[in-house]
């Protein structure tokens, strides 16, 4: 029993896992809207465009997450502009954007010096998370969570039918700044943890797991958090015997559930159409 709890003993082991924790939900949260949505390329998009942000923060010497949440809104606010200005389509305007600034970022993080080290720009490093990470990951949590509990339903009526939602009299324009802005947000309290690539597969995944086992909002919702965590709980504790990265193992859980998930349905389908 004693081998069991090993990992709890320490203290960057307790870190990753609280951290890990309260990401989970907002993250959750977030990916049950981008599916139902198909925002889900916007969410990509958003994660690699923060990249140019974090390094010029850190040139002219303020907090990174200030940088990385105006860059992320600024993909995100452009492509919505260049999409309703232009005829080429949304996947289309996203793709250039979020790899113009992507590479816009890794040349500004190769030609200048700072110690900011790259690996863990882009994969995170949940082991090396402090205190003061954890805190920083707690307040945009709440913040996004509480903004969601908030506005879900308008959210949701202006994801499934924006016509209806301005007739309703919903600020459809508002909304979208909303679900933009925590977006942004939610990145930047998972880029000490997870990482720009590894943060779009925990933005994603819960709420196509959930999609998959409920097409009822408020329970896919539910799912999802309950996903995440568990999905977080076995990778983190995997990944300390098997010494491996936490993030990615939890990742690497996380798809492994989908595709038990999915096989689950398929076989599901089978059974009701014979």
């Amino acid at each position: 029993m004693e081998n069991l709890l090993l990992p709890f003993q320490f203290e960057f082991m307790q870190n990753a896992f609280l951290v890990s924790f309260i990401i989970a939900i907002p993250t959750s949260l977030l990916s049950c809207f981008l599916v139902v949505r198909g925002w889900s390329l916007m969410g990509d998009a958003v994660s690699h465009a923060v990249l140019p942000g974090i390094v010029i923060a850190y040139i002219v010497n303020i907090p990174l997450i200030v940088g990385a949440f105006c860059a992320g809104l600024f993909c995100a606010l452009s492509t919505g502009y260049i999409k309703e200005n232009c005829r080429v389509k949304h996947d289309t305007v996203m793709g250039v954007v979020f790899s113009g600034m992507f590479g816009f970022g890794i040349i500004l993080i190769t030609k200048i010096e700072t110690d900011v080290h790259l690996d863990h720009i882009l994969f995170g490093n949940m082991l090396g998370v402090s205190i003061n990470d954890v805190m920083m990951s707690f307040i945009i949590s709440c913040l996004v969570t509480l903004l969601f509990i908030l506005k879900w339903r308008d959210l949701l009526l202006c994801s499934f039918d924006e016509t209806h939602a301005i007739v309703s009299g919903l600020k459809v324009k508002l909304l979208q700044f909303i679900l933009l802005a925590s977006m942004s947000l939610t990145i930047v309290a998972t880029l000490k943890a997870l990482g720009l690539i590894l943060s779009i597969s925990l933005i994603i995944a819960p709420g196509a797991i959930a999609f998959l086992i409920n097409n009822r909002f408020r329970n896919m919702m539910i799912i999802a958090v309950f996903v995440s965590l568990i999905a977080m709980l076995i990778g983190i504790y995997s990944s300390f015997w098997i010494d491996s990265a936490p993030a990615p193992t939890v990742i690497l859980v996380l798809t492994i559930i989908f595709i038990f998930v999915f096989i689950l349905k398929i076989k599901k389908q089978k059974k009701i159409v014979v």
